[in-house]
């Protein structure tokens, strides 16, 4: 039952209005069904509608699958990912992930973090992914096509990829903390420019990341990164990102893969998202939890 309905716009040219959050399902990899069952109804609360899952978060589209027998698939946007860089196996393996999640196609086939040289290459050449993934299209097994990436290269990767191909969203890590290195938001404004001229899809994530797991740190891991834990700083987090973009409110948000703060993200982004947090809230913020640079574009850009 929807208790509180997020706000929703266009995901880019696609023609559906999705929650401002989306449901990031990475955080279904390692669950049970019985757990992913409890987060299901957490997203049903807050009227989430769009799910986005891959080929390499585990068992997550096998926790996705028994969700549709009450017939959520046809009111939810599904997006998954494929980590294959040719033809062949891009196929493969989007109809391995058709048959993983029980459906006859995807909403949104994506490349999954496509930014080092060697694979975007590959990705971009004849008989390469991005030409099987866009025939797929053509065929009905996929609505949209579109490519992700994670670190301070992304987003220029991203231009490049936009360049070559048609593509109908995009994901990349945008938060607070990373829009204050110069270089990365001079060529994310680039890039979100060009998707608002197009009208390709935006989604953010780490939107509520506090830095790498530092040695020793047993605490609780259920993300390659440590996330913010404070609710109210959580909650700035998002609504920033989520107040962001060339027009009023371009960005999606996907919710982190730590399922604990599902709730606390989704309570967020149903809060009166046009009043953003300012900057000296946000940046004390940083100063309180010790954020830490998650990408620097050289040693710590692989994840």
């Amino acid at each position: 039952m929807v208790t509180t309905t997020l706000p929703r716009m266009p995901f880019g040219r696609t023609g559906h209005e999705s929650s401002r959050v989306l449901f990031g399902a990475a955080a279904l990899g390692r669950m049970s069904q019985e757990r992913a069952d409890q987060v299901r109804d957490v997203l049903d609360e807050f009227g989430v509608n769009h799910y986005d899952t891959a080929a390499g978060y585990g068992d997550s589209e096998l926790r996705l699958a028994p969700w549709w027998r009450d017939g959520r698939r046809e009111r939810v946007f599904l997006a998954t990912k494929t980590g294959e860089r040719t033809g062949a196996g891009a196929r493969a393996e989007l109809e391995r992930s058709l048959d993983r999640l029980g459906v006859d196609h995807v909403d949104l086939i994506q490349l999954h973090n496509l930014v080092e040289e060697d694979e975007w290459r590959l990705a971009h050449a004849p008989g390469g992914a991005v030409e099987a993934l866009i025939r797929a299209r053509d065929e009905g097994l996929v609505r949209a096509v579109g490519v992700t990436g994670h670190g301070l290269r992304i987003a220029g990767m991203h231009l490049r990829s936009l360049e070559r191909a048609d593509f109908d969203a995009v994901l990349l890590p945008y938060n607070f903390s990373l829009l204050q290195d110069p270089g990365y938001r001079a060529t994310v404004e680039e890039l979100l420019a060009i998707c608002a001229e197009r009208q390709v899809a935006v989604q953010a994530i780490k939107s509520v990341a506090r830095r790498r797991w530092r040695p020793g740190d047993e605490s609780p891991r259920y993300s390659w990164y440590e996330p913010l834990r404070d609710p109210a700083a959580v909650g700035r987090a998002v609504r920033w990102v989520l107040s962001q973009g060339a027009f009023a409110g371009q960005l999606f948000v996907n919710s982190s893969s730590d399922a604990t703060l599902l709730r606390t993200i989704l309570s967020a982004a149903a809060d009166d998202v046009n009043v953003p947090p300012t900057f000296s809230e946000l940046a004390a913020d940083a100063e309180a939890a010790e954020v830490e640079p998650l990408f620097d574009g050289e040693a710590l850009e692989r994840i």
